[in-house]
């Protein structure tokens, strides 16, 4: 039997999670003096609010390698297998601390980077479920989505620059600037890091330049499946869905709520989308 594991980052929906066995290892969220477990103890609205109301970006904190050896150990039976697929390496020591788990672990357990996180991660797990459901062994599921995620598209899209400024990368006056002239900043994932792509000042241009980029990335997407992220902004969230629709007619367009972990970096009203 094969056992897939993620770790909570992924931001796939409990009832996904759930109806096809999937288990989470969770990241742990600091704000202010308090930690939280991603996904046990704290909502992404709670976070959101959290997040919102502090004046220090909260942390992250990537799972003991020993979280990782005890759900391998708890699911694996003579015979079992494990594939575990983590948050990109470049923006965390998750994958690092399932690696370590593994070696910790007697289990048989084969851990995959998706260079990617939220709805890229996602989309990589719902790979494997598929592939896993038609009989793939575990080789070819990872040689499969090892071609996927090498495909794989990933913008951001960051409607404030107060995480930013928050995680001191930004100072207060740039970011007093940009809200004034109220400039948005599109970023890409490249190789499981984030590069800036483009600062488009206003809403209404920054959503179609968005547009505009998926339609010069590829001409086809009948086989793509698209998937979108985002921290509080089921606005713009479902604005993108029905143009991506109307316009690429793609297999399809999900929406489902940013967890804490990426909703720390992509800050409020924030968004990733994954096809």
């Amino acid at each position: 039997m094969l056992h897939i594991v993620s770790d909570s980052s992924c931001d796939l929906p409990e009832d996904y999670m759930k109806e096809h066995g999937i288990n989470t290892v969770p990241l742990v969220i600091r704000v202010g003096n308090r930690e939280y477990m991603e996904g046990v103890d704290i909502s992404s609205r709670e976070f959101y609010e959290k997040m919102k109301s502090s004046p220090v970006l909260p942390k992250t904190a990537q799972p003991s390698p020993a979280a990782f050896a005890r759900v391998f150990d708890m699911l694996s039976r003579p015979g079992d297998e494990i594939l575990c697929l983590t948050i990109s390496s470049k923006l965390s020591g998750t994958f690092q601390s399932a690696c370590i788990g593994q070696a910790m672990s007697t289990s048989n357990v084969t851990v995959f980077d998706t260079l990617a996180a939220s709805s890229g991660h996602a989309l990589q797990i719902m790979k494997a479920v598929e592939l896993a459901s038609r009989g793939f062994s575990v080789r070819q599921i990872v040689e499969n989505l090892t071609k996927y995620r090498d495909s794989m598209k990933i913008l951001i899209l960051l409607d404030t620059l107060e995480n930013i400024v928050k995680g001191g990368r930004l100072s207060r006056l740039q970011g007093t600037v940009a809200r004034i002239l109220n400039i948005k900043v599109l970023l890409q994932g490249v190789e499981g890091a984030v590069e800036p792509l483009e600062k488009i000042r206003g809403k209404k241009n920054f959503l179609e330049r968005v547009l505009e980029v998926i339609g010069q990335k590829m001409e086809d997407f009948s086989d793509r499946l698209f998937y979108m992220t985002h921290v509080n902004n089921e606005e713009d969230a479902f604005f993108l869905q029905n143009e991506i629709t109307r316009r690429y007619r793609p297999k399809g367009v999900l929406v489902h709520p940013m967890g804490p972990t990426v909703s720390t970096y992509a800050g409020n009203m924030g968004i990733m989308l994954s096809y």
